[in-house]
């Protein structure tokens, strides 16, 4: 299974949907090394790969979440830390795993690929469209 980006993912704010785009990109690369490789240290390298780019990501977002005065920062910025645990619970399975199972699969399908496209359409469109009301106020 792999993600791809496609208009329901879009939010329309140019910076977050590029680092979406890439984000996913690394996620789909995790789980390619998982069926080809099958080795516990090329999966290993690209969950890191993957958890060093949400954490980029994760900052320009709040960032800007920071510089619009976005209401809702405090709870956007748990449901990032959400992801942080996931991630670090998914490299301990991996670590005492010889490879990446079928189980370690699922649970990056389940935590990482489902949580980002709900954690897109949800939270970071309402980011995305806050700034557009905000920037448009005139239109309004």
């Amino acid at each position: 299974m792999y993600v791809t980006f496609d208009d329901t993912l879009v939010t329309g704010n140019e910076m977050i949907d590029s680092q979406h785009k890439e984000w996913i990109d690394r996620i789909n690369q995790l789980m390619k090394s998982c069926e080809t490789d099958k080795e516990k240290q090329a999966a290993m390298k690209m969950l890191d790969y993957m958890a060093d780019y949400a954490d980029f990501h994760f900052a320009a977002e709040e960032k800007l979440q920071e510089e619009i005065g976005y209401p809702g920062i405090e709870e956007h910025k748990k449901k990032h830390e959400e992801f942080r645990r996931t991630v670090q619970e998914l490299h301990e399975m991996l670590e005492e795993q010889e490879g990446p199972s079928d189980a370690f699969v699922k649970a990056v399908e389940e935590n990482v690929m489902k949580w980002l496209t709900f954690h897109i359409q949800s939270f970071d469109r309402s980011v995305a469209e806050y700034k557009y009301m905000r920037d448009n106020a005139e239109r309004l």
